[in-house]
């Protein structure tokens, strides 16, 4: 039995008079561990598990974190968590209530990861956040259960951090043959790697990365999101913080919805999806969630 839940997928009448078209979201903040990082997370651990893994390592900014601590608790199996320093105090007690340790090292993801590699050994697994076949695999059921509940979309909104997401739906649309889907892929100004990524053709690292979208905080993505830019067609769009934001923002007034900018950026990229694909008329926006975040922080933020 499978760790994650099938999410539903709903008609935004607010979105869809807005965008003029239709909008429908697929609401993966409501998995058990408040995003979709459990689909890929999940799968992965129940893969490892069988092929012997007695102890899960992770890295991440928060949401993966809380998914392999919410699969370990589910498997009988401990967990170590790894997380940068930019992790919310939300985030890291939510991962500790699954019984996970959580250890808080370096400024970055990559510097929380490089360290979480020296503490594998025996028959311990790493469990990536993002850069893993097991995960996309994972990931891209989202699309197998839009097949049964709402048919073929013209286009699909994602946000990209290090391209978990992006690859899963990828993996989703060719498995189920839904290869001329066109997806938006969206991120924040200062976390761009797959925009730049884009323009050379191959994942490059970014300098730094900044802003409010601390989960999709990737200097470089992986190497698949890239690649499925030459199997689909994908679009980028950036957005600013203050959009993504806002696009919080406006998914909590419409549907009572708490989720990260992360998130938001995808509602935020809503409005310029014609821009990109102009003769799309129904579009599925994925609300890949986030827990990392309160309604007094969003409040804060728009001030």
């Amino acid at each position: 039995m499978a760790l994650h839940v099938n999410t539903p997928t709903i008609r935004s009448t607010e979105f869809s008079l807005r965008a003029g078209l239709d909008v429908l979201l697929k609401l993966e903040s409501v998995q058990p561990c408040g995003s979709f990082k459990l689909r890929g997370v999940g799968h992965a651990c129940e893969v490892l598990h069988r092929r012997g893994a007695r102890r899960f390592v992770s890295s991440s900014g928060g949401n993966a974190g809380y998914a392999v601590a919410y699969a370990g608790s589910q498997l009988g199996v401990p967990v170590t968590v790894v997380v940068p320093e930019t992790t919310t105090e939300k985030a890291k007690t939510l991962i500790r209530r699954e019984g996970a340790e959580v250890i808080v090292h370096g400024g970055s993801w990559q510097e929380a990861n490089a360290h979480a590699q020296t503490l594998l050994g025996g028959d311990s697994e790493f469990i990536h956040p993002f850069d893993d076949p097991l995960l996309w695999e994972g990931h891209g059921s989202m699309i197998d259960e839009l097949v049964t509940q709402c048919g073929k979309p013209d286009a699909i909104i994602c946000s990209v951090g290090g391209g978990g997401l992006l690859a899963g739906v990828g993996e989703g649309l060719l498995r189920n043959g839904w290869g001329d889907v066109g997806v938006l892929a969206v991120e924040t100004a200062g976390t761009a790697s797959y925009a730049a990524g884009l323009v050379q053709g191959h994942p490059v690292e970014l300098a730094q990365v900044s802003g409010l979208a601390t989960s999709l905080g990737a200097r470089k993505v992986c190497e698949r999101s890239i690649g499925l830019a030459r199997e689909l067609t994908i679009r980028s769009h950036v957005v600013t913080d203050g959009e993504a934001v806002q696009g919080c923002w406006d998914l909590l007034a419409a549907h009572r919805l708490l989720t990260e900018p992360a998130c938001g950026a995808s509602i935020a990229g809503m409005d310029k999806l014609r821009d990109y694909f102009p003769d799309a008329s129904r579009v599925v926006v994925i609300v890949c969630g986030g827990v990392g975040v309160t309604v007094e922080q969003l409040q804060g933020w728009l001030s």
